[in-house]
């Protein structure tokens, strides 16, 4: 027990440490370089709420982040250049004249803020909420967009 405690003190002034540099990293070189050295590492961030997972297809990037228990009105959802924020409060609603033994869901504010890989047409951006999975559509602006170039020959 006494050797827990200490690694779990031990431990704490490299999460900071860890926490600082991942922030330098992330002004310089953007989210995806410190996000590589963070997985698996043990001393990386504590991971944050709601994790979001962003893919595209050639139209559209999709951020996609698990919610449960939350409405659309316990969300708020800011697209500004290249970020999307996540915004919203979790309320466990915790029972009065109880004694918990055991609670792991955290509540309170929170906010997630994802660096987009590409440029974005704000005013197209739709946000769906079907079983606490809230799924964000954003479509990429035309200049974010494959192109096909016609090849012409010179016979």
């Amino acid at each position: 027990m006494i050797t827990n405690r200490w690694l779990v003190r031990r431990g704490q002034p490299m999460r900071q440490l860890r926490g600082e540099l991942d922030r330098v990293f992330n002004d310089v070189f953007g989210d995806s370089l410190s996000d590589r050295w963070a997985v698996g590492r043990g001393f990386g961030p504590e991971p944050s709420f709601p994790a979001v997972n962003v893919w595209e297809d050639s139209e559209k990037l999709y951020a996609e982040a698990e919610v449960p228990g939350l409405q659309m009105e316990d969300l708020e959802i800011l697209v500004k250049g290249n970020e999307l924020t996540v915004k919203g409060e979790r309320r466990n609603g915790g029972q009065e004249g109880v004694t918990y033994h055991r609670r792991e869901r955290a509540e309170g504010p929170f906010c997630s803020v994802v660096r987009l890989p590409l440029d974005v047409q704000v005013d197209g951006v739709e946000a769906q909420l079907d079983g606490g999975v809230l799924t964000i559509t954003l479509p990429k602006a035309p200049s974010a967009r494959p192109r096909k170039i016609e090849v012409k020959g010179l016979s």
